[in-house]
């Protein structure tokens, strides 16, 4: 069965940190593309950032550059979202995504495996 399990969300004041964990069983971790999306109350799901597990390749939605930072642990099977300088247009629920084609989750966020969703909360 295959599982994507978020963890580390919560509220933050504006300028803090927070540390998003996606940890993934069921799938063979390395043939596989990972994925972050949020979707804030009354807006349309947005792709934050992605990584390739198999060559490490990174993109970033232009609103998170430079504050943002994905990373995987191929041994943990867990890819990282790492959030700083955070802002109140951060708050939103966060999702990891997964499929083996890292144009189609990351172009088009038909990704074939989703996870439940942490709550990030960033007050001002």
């Amino acid at each position: 069965e295959v599982q994507l399990v978020e963890s580390g969300g919560g509220l933050v004041q504006a300028g803090g940190s927070l540390r998003l964990s996606c940890a993934a069983s069921g799938f063979t971790f390395d043939d596989y593309a990972i994925g972050w999306f949020r979707q804030a109350p009354g807006k349309e799901r947005e792709g934050v950032s992605f990584i390739s597990t198999s060559d490490g390749n990174t993109d970033y939605a232009d609103s998170v550059k430079g504050r943002f930072t994905i990373s995987s642990d191929n041994a943990k099977n867990t890819v990282y979202l790492q959030m700083n300088s955070l802002k109140p247009e951060d708050t939103a629920v966060y999702y990891c995504a997964a499929d083996r084609s890292y144009y189609y989750c990351s172009t088009y966020g038909g990704c074939d495996y989703w996870g439940q969703g942490t709550q990030v909360t960033v007050s001002s």
